[in-house]
């Protein structure tokens, strides 16, 4: 069983720009997550996964001040948080949380200039220097078009990059965010983190955020913190949390898998005798693999190595497959267990392209004429039966 990782000591951790010391979080003195214990520096993002009511909202919630810690202390930049007044605060940190903002009657340029009220005087008046701030914060999330036009009649992706440019109009170091791409389509997902990431890497800006997008999680994050149970079960680079079999553990899947190599979740495989068997490789057969399972139809692969771009898919979904070590040439009891699986299926389908050479082909060329014997043989090949 992998033990839990978890940050530096503290002797480390009290050297980081932000960081938690003996940290609980809950409510009504109830801990729901104890001993959180998290660190970023300057112009990292650190991402909170994990299953849904795992806490990862309320360890959020504690370090933006709108619960109190029930132990513990959250720092930023050798300050403990909950001894800054208000307006530090919000000069220090920024917060987009989860949910749909309709302010009324304001335009995306007026939603902005809120985030400049920390700095303004009694009657909230925005001097040019604000103005400024504002122009460069709708600027930097490419939303300097939406200035004079209503909020309410945007679309989701460009009201929460509207947000964000508010956030950032309050010019922290560090800004927190609850979900922020629940709402977006893959477009503008992937556009929202571009910003953060770019913000991140050329402004400086800290990101402190959850998501349930594991793929983005491991693409986007320096640093990912794992919620399970009452504890943080993992903390460190997304290289060190994706290892083969943690994420099914961390979520409890039992229906179907996740392959952390390609951030590829995958539904459950259909099981019992395979019917057809599939000669793939490089990545053909993946297409193939997955009608199969749409339909429920067991089948057989082979002969895959297992570095193979189809081997990981083809684990999830295949009934039985013929494998190889990655860089080995094909054992003769490979190629006589494939036949046999060929000769049980009532159908075979190639994905390979048999005019292509390699070190390896004489055997998998035995293979496709092996299989051209068959009046049930099928060539498919980008996506069209030949």
């Amino acid at each position: 069983m992998t033990k839990s990782r978890q940050p530096e000591g503290e002797y480390m951790a009290e050297k980081k720009y932000f960081y938690t010391k003996e940290l609980s979080v809950g409510y009504g003195g109830v801990p729901l997550i104890k001993e959180v214990r998290l660190c970023l520096e300057k112009g990292e993002i650190l991402t909170l996964i994990g299953p849904n009511g795992a806490g990862k909202t309320t360890i959020l919630k504690t370090i933006i001040q709108q619960l109190q810690p029930l132990t513990g202390v959250a720092y930023l930049d050798g300050k403990d948080l909950s001894g800054m007044s208000g307006r530090e605060l919000a000069r220090k940190m920024s917060v987009v949380l989860t949910g749909r903002v309709y302010p009324e009657m304001m335009t995306c340029r007026e939603v902005v200039e809120t985030g400049r009220y920390p700095y303004t005087g009694r009657f909230g008046r925005l001097s040019q220097a604000d103005r400024k701030v504002v122009q460069k914060s709708m600027e930097l999330v490419r939303v300097k078009e939406l200035s004079e036009v209503d909020f309410g009649r945007i679309s989701d992706g460009q009201r929460q990059r509207v947000m964000l440019a508010r956030a950032l109009s309050q010019e922290p170091e560090l800004i927190v965010l609850d979900e922020p791409t629940s709402f977006l389509d893959i477009r503008h997902k992937l556009e929202f983190l571009s910003v953060l990431q770019s913000l991140s890497k050329e402004e400086g800006l800290s990101v402190i955020l959850s998501l349930h997008e594991l793929e983005l999680a491991e693409r986007i994050s320096d640093k990912i913190a794992c919620v399970r149970g009452d504890k943080i079960d993992r903390f460190g680079p997304p290289e060190e949390i994706f290892t083969p079999g943690y994420i099914s553990r961390l979520y409890g899947i039992t229906t179907g898998s996740y392959e952390e190599r390609t951030g590829t979740p995958e539904l459950p495989a259909a099981f019992g005798i395979p019917e057809i068997f599939v000669l793939a490789g490089k990545g053909t057969g993946i297409e193939i693999y997955r009608s199969l399972q749409r339909k429920k139809i067991p089948f057989a692969t082979g002969i895959l190595w297992t570095n193979d771009l189809d081997y990981p898919v083809a684990k999830r979904l295949a009934a039985e497959v013929v494998e190889e070590q990655a860089f080995c040439r094909v054992r003769t009891e490979k190629v006589e267990k494939a036949k046999e699986l060929m000769d049980g299926c009532r159908k075979v389908i190639c994905t390979l392209k048999t005019e292509e050479g390699g070190d390896f082909y004489p055997e998998l060329k035995e293979l496709v004429e092996y299989g051209k014997n068959r009046k049930d043989f099928i060539v498919y090949i980008d996506g069209k039966i030949l």
